[in-house]
């Protein structure tokens, strides 16, 4: 299984971006999907997760209201749309497929991870 991650890159504060993670697996429709980041010398950290049907989402509060998560399934993807972007939200971001159909804050519910795409913010 792998989960191509894509979209970052620097922007500056107030301005957007849109993150892809695109997935080779086959049963990828039937499974939550989630963005997590980690900033340098932090813990990586859940940003925002979609239930498989797309009928259930969840956000950091960091990002509520800023950003959007959204799904293809007839793709394999999965987006990001972050706006209003601030220096605070420069990390990598890493998507992640679930274990089952819903999402989930908790690492430890996903059972493959992206390589990750950096997001970095100038303010």
């Amino acid at each position: 299984v792998q989960l191509q991650a894509s979209g970052g890159g620097l922007v500056q504060a107030g301005g957007s971006l849109r993150l892809s993670c695109t997935a080779s697996r086959r049963t990828f429709s039937n499974n939550g999907m989630a963005w997590f980041r980690q900033a340098p010398e932090k813990e990586r950290e859940f940003v925002s997760g979609i239930s498989w049907r797309g009928d259930f989402t969840a956000y950091a509060d960091s990002v509520k209201g800023r950003f959007t998560i959204s799904r293809d399934n007839a793709k394999n993807t999965v987006y990001l749309q972050m706006g209003s972007l601030k220096p605070e939200d420069t990390a990598v971001y890493y998507c992640a497929e679930a274990r089952g159909s819903t999402a989930s804050r908790e690492r430890s519910f996903y059972n493959y991870w992206g390589q990750g795409t950096q997001v970095t913010v100038s303010s």
